[in-house]
């Protein structure tokens, strides 16, 4: 397919990049910064623009990456009568760009992305479209640059990206709170890297209530009295470990 993609971010350059590799033609990029288009035109072989009106018009496929903010004032700018306009948004409705034009849809791919990444992560796509037949075309397109794709819509791409934020946003602030705790500590983080690698390839082979372990399930209050007065000066680690400690006794000793 011939593709435009609006946006420079990381999002653009992880997708942009999954897609070129899959042997589709990315005729343009436009993004506001003159350097960051030409950068990401000039790794594409693809022309740039900084315009709404330089968008060339002769794609199969717009791909907004834009944030979600942004997304909600395109249609004002730019208008694509009859082409097919997709947003990589998790928690946009797919209609945001319904102002642009009369085929549009989601190509939201649930992965956290970095532009610095190689090689190019997978990631699923969950794809949703306005009509059925573009459902359809966007579902062998993104077949060809993800192994698992699915079709989603606004709601179940909700749910999805609120549970994203919990498995990773979330997840990563403990790990920042921990690699803090350590160095004012004077203990070695990186000793806890193998632990972390392993808790996240557990859940390929058990359900994660199944892999939960710690004094909290087992109800160690010994343990977990000590763990909190190592915590005494760490009041933000200290509350939520309180927290977590009684969320995942009640969650466990009631079932």
């Amino acid at each position: 397919m011939k593709v435009v993609i609006i946006g420079s971010g990381n999002t653009a350059t992880v997708m942009g990049g999954r897609i070129a590799s899959a042997g589709h033609t990315i005729l343009q990029v436009m993004a506001r910064r003159d350097a960051a288009a030409a950068a990401l035109a000039g790794e594409w072989g693809s022309a740039y623009t900084t315009q709404w009106a330089g968008i060339l018009r002769t794609a199969d496929l717009y791909i907004f990456a834009l944030s979600d903010t942004a997304l909600t004032g395109v249609g004002p700018a730019l208008q694509l009568p009859e082409k097919l306009v997709v947003h990589t948004s998790g928690a946009v409705a797919a209609g945001v760009l319904k102002s642009v034009s009369d085929r549009y849809g989601v190509l939201y791919p649930l992965q956290s992305l970095r532009k610095e990444m190689r090689p190019f992560p997978e990631f699923p796509l969950l794809i949703d479209a306005g009509d059925p037949a573009d459902l359809s075309l966007l579902e062998t397109f993104a077949g060809s640059i993800a192994r698992q794709v699915q079709r989603a819509d606004d709601s179940q791409r909700l749910k999805l990206h609120t549970a994203a934020v919990v498995v990773n946003n979330f997840s990563n602030y403990l790990y920042t709170l921990a690699a803090d705790f350590c160095r004012q500590e004077g203990v070695d983080f990186s000793l806890l890297l193998p632990l972390i690698l392993e808790t996240a390839q557990r859940l390929e082979r058990y359900p994660p209530q199944e892999a939960q372990t710690g004094p909290a399930i087992r109800g160690d209050a010994g343990t977990m009295d000590r763990h909190l007065d190592i915590l005494k000066n760490y009041d933000n680690i200290k509350e939520l470990y309180g927290v977590f400690s009684a969320q995942i006794e009640a969650y466990y000793h009631t079932r």
